[in-house]
């Protein structure tokens, strides 16, 4: 099997409280490898947003080695980090972190301009042609539904072509049948683009859709399990 796109060993996370230190992740071991569908659930503060971050380089481990795409993540410092990050990764959140003042087309194009890409805005009109969003893309998030700032906010995170794509609850501030829309999207994105996607949901039903699941619990991988897949 080729070499995993993500690569955990003995990784463990400790922020600093009020009262003193909290462990957040303690002792993960794990592999993604290319074009995996990745499925994290568990209770609240199991520590399924925090493993995210970490894999995104937007955290960092406190013990541990943690490697993405051939990079060791824990010795790279803070520009390395953001480097990895531009056109690696591709985070979905729940909360959408659109930029009020900007149209659905600047939000998307803004981080490709930032990234040196010429055709910023060709590449991020294309992006919201496929989420749907061809009529919108003059609008301003004050004037788009939730489940239309969601398509922006996956439109913003796929227009890089991210190796990597992560979705922390994406469909969290949805009612169920916007949910169900975003997840087909997410999922066609991940299709249409070759993506490594791993999603965090407390869904049973959105993290049966991906080929396999991590359940954690207390910041420990409690179990894993395989998705058979029904024929679509």
């Amino acid at each position: 099997m080729a070499d995993p796109v993500l690569s955990l060993r003995d990784v463990d996370l400790t922020l600093r409280g009020n009262a003193g230190p909290v462990a957040i992740l303690r002792g993960i071991s794990m592999d993604v490898h290319r074009g995996e569908t990745l499925g994290l659930i568990g209770p609240s503060g199991s520590g399924k947003s925090s493993l995210l971050m970490l894999m995104g380089g937007l955290e960092r481990a406190t013990a541990g080695t943690l490697r993405a795409l051939g990079h060791d993540l824990t010795r790279l410092d803070e520009d390395a980090l953001a480097r990895f990050r531009r056109g690696t990764v591709g985070v979905v959140f729940q909360s959408f972190h659109l930029i009020p003042t900007m149209t659905a087309l600047e939000n998307v194009a803004t981080p490709l301009e930032l990234a040196g890409n010429a055709d910023a805005f060709d590449c991020a009109a294309a992006e919201l042609r496929a989420v749907g969003l061809a009529a919108r893309m003059d609008h301003y998030p004050a004037q788009m539904s939730g489940g239309e700032q969601q398509r922006v906010a996956l439109a913003r995170a796929a227009a890089p072509r991210p190796a990597i794509l992560l979705a922390d609850e994406p469909t969290g501030n949805l009612d169920g049948t916007t949910g169900e829309a975003i997840m087909d999207l997410l999922f066609d994105l991940r299709d249409r683009h070759g993506a490594t996607l791993v999603l965090v949901t407390h869904a049973p039903e959105l993290a049966a859709r991906c080929d396999r699941i991590l359940r954690l619990r207390d910041g420990r991988i409690e179990g894993e399990d395989r998705v058979q897949q029904a024929a679509q």
